[in-house]
């Protein structure tokens, strides 16, 4: 059965849309505080598809992110009370509950350590709202907020996009070709993170 490929090309058709950048932008944007989907799942097609965008798409989608991470941070900050049964109903409170007292406990030591704490949040398999929301409810300093977002997620558009760029057509045609394997072993990878962390941490 094939799963990944269809949706593969259906990215690729909308990134040649004459507005994707709306839609990159508009993603970017509510994926940090509430959507589920990562702006990658355009980012990537978008930039196989004009290479020589790769900057600009990057930075598109990091501009938007961070202005939706301003809106993840103030509705932990002064609305967390009233979303709280919400973010139950989403299956959310777990995670962030748990960064909530790792984040806590990294500003108590410094803001430097919270600021370190948000880059390494980039690269995480979690997504980027857990990170928002948590420091909004913990007063992460918003200094040290910016920048560990601004560092974080920045170090991960432009590492996508510009090594996209440099694998240019060629990288295009093996993806395409093995999308499906590439697919299941994300889950597989992700599935075994899960189970370690739950389990055998």
């Amino acid at each position: 059965m094939q799963l990944f490929k269809p949706l593969y090309e259906f990215a690729l058709r909308w990134s040649k849309h004459p507005r994707a950048e709306w839609f990159l932008a508009g993603l970017s944007f509510v994926e940090a505080f509430i959507f589920p989907v990562a702006p990658e799942v355009m980012l990537a097609p978008m930039t196989l598809g004009n290479p020589r965008n790769w900057a600009r798409y990057a930075t598109v989608s990091l501009t938007f992110s961070l202005l939706g991470a301003f809106v993840g941070y103030a509705l932990g900050h002064y609305a967390f009370d009233l979303v709280r049964p919400l973010l139950v109903d989403l299956g959310w409170m777990p995670k962030i509950d748990e960064y909530v007292t790792y984040l806590r406990n990294e500003l108590q030591a410094s803001p430097l350590k919270a600021f370190f704490a948000l880059v390494v949040a980039g690269f995480m398999p979690i997504p980027l709202k857990i990170f928002t929301w948590a420091s909004g409810i913990v007063g992460v300093p918003i200094p040290a907020f910016i920048a560990g977002m601004l560092v974080g997620r920045g170090k991960r558009v432009y590492l996508l996009c510009g090594l996209i760029r440099l694998g240019g057509e060629k990288a295009e045609q093996r993806i395409h070709r093995w999308i499906e394997w590439i697919g299941w072993s994300v889950i597989a990878l992700l599935v075994l993170l899960v189970i370690y962390l739950r389990y055998l941490r």
